[in-house]
């Protein structure tokens, strides 16, 4: 997720199993473990200048980073040209991606950048696996071998995908990846596993929405997918195996940009924000917990109002700042019947809300992470 700066923060990412999230800032690049919060380690600006990007891959020592802001330094380390490019939210990117392997003795940036991936335009995502990374530019999605003997393994061509939008199953069992296709509203779905490496099989799609796709993310184990249209009212899941739809959740009313969907570790639940300022958690396993509409007891409507009755409704809900965006993941669990969730903001704040089956959500802890000083190395 990005965002015109606030505080310096330029986008956010939650690592693979979510337990610690990167900050991409005009001022370098911090990472922090979640539970509890605490910094874990920071690049600073004369290391890496204005960044762009930052994926992590689960917690290891390796990061991918796109430079990017008012002042990237990659280009003049890797020895690129300086070419900025305006990336999702007209945020600048650089056209490469260099990964950073914090392990790697030396004094100086260059001991630490691996390997660099150089394009002519602007990337927009990176997702990485233990045994691949994939990197989003507009119209075109690269899949490499990766960190060892890196090797372009699949190339697809996508229609506009401005946001970089794209997800990776992190899974060893499952190799799936997910983007949108080249019907508006569609999702495409490919396994990695099963797909020859050059070939251009053509991956199966999944007709999910009647205008343009604004947000996808995969469950853990890569047998769900969700997904929002740029309406941002609905959030729609399909069983990646069967493409059949299964389970229709309604955010709200009115139009939204939804920022992240993301599932609990075990698919129980679904949380998703928005520039509404809500986040939104809702029920995958019991269904029966959302929300109904008051209409639905009321017995047989038009189809029009149908749809709109029959939808499922969040269970619980907290707000953040409107004006800042967020990103949102389920936190671990303290016990049986209580759930928490994690929302990371641009500003710089950190919240954490738990919540119970029947609804009641309340805030657990509040901090602002860019005031958290260095705990240690990560």
């Amino acid at each position: 997720m990005t965002q015109q700066p606030l505080r310096g923060v330029t986008s956010l990412r939650f690592n693979q199993d979510q337990s610690c999230f990167c900050c991409a800032m005009e001022t370098g690049v911090r990472i922090y473990n979640v539970e509890p919060l605490m910094e874990k380690g920071h690049l600073d600006h004369e290391q890496v200048g204005s960044m762009g990007l930052v994926e992590m891959l689960h917690r290891s020592n390796l990061l991918a980073l796109v430079g990017g802001g008012s002042s990237p330094k990659f280009s003049e380390i890797s020895g690129l040209p300086l070419t900025l490019n305006l990336g999702p939210d007209n945020t600048p990117t650089c056209p490469a991606v260099l990964i950073w392997d914090d392990a790697r003795e030396g004094k100086d940036s260059k001991d630490k950048l691996v390997l660099e991936f150089t394009f002519t335009k602007p990337v927009l995502a990176v997702r990485m696996r233990h045994d691949k990374i994939v990197i989003v530019l507009k119209n075109r999605i690269y899949v490499y071998s990766f960190p060892d003997n890196p090797r372009k393994l699949f190339e697809f061509d996508t229609r506009d995908n401005p946001k970089g939008l794209c997800d990776l199953c992190p899974s060893l069992e499952k190799q799936l990846l997910v983007f949108p296709g080249h019907k508006c509203g569609s999702l495409q779905l490919v396994d990695l596993a099963s797909t020859k490496p050059g070939t251009s099989s053509a991956p199966f799609t999944i007709n999910a929405h009647q205008s343009d796709v604004a947000c996808v993310s995969l469950n853990q184990p890569g047998t769900v997918v969700a997904s929002a249209s740029q309406k941002g009212t609905l959030i729609r899941l399909f069983d990646t195996q069967s493409k059949e739809k299964l389970v229709e959740l309604r955010r709200g009313t009115d139009p939204a940009t939804l920022y992240c969907i993301n599932f609990s570790h075990d698919s129980s639940f679904l949380c998703a924000s928005s520039d509404k300022g809500t986040v939104h958690i809702f029920a995958l396993k019991d269904t029966r917990l959302n929300r109904r509409s008051a209409l639905a007891r009321v017995g047989k409507v038009g189809p029009m109002i149908g749809q709109y009755v029959d939808s499922q409704w969040s269970l619980a809900s907290f707000t953040v700042p409107a004006e800042s965006a967020c990103i949102c993941a389920f936190g671990r669990n303290t016990s049986k019947n209580v759930n928490s969730v994690i929302a990371i903001c641009v500003d710089g704040t950190f919240h954490k809300y738990v919540f119970t089956p029947d609804g009641n959500c309340n805030r657990e802890a509040f901090d602002v992470y860019l005031d958290i000083c260095d705990d240690d190395d990560f």
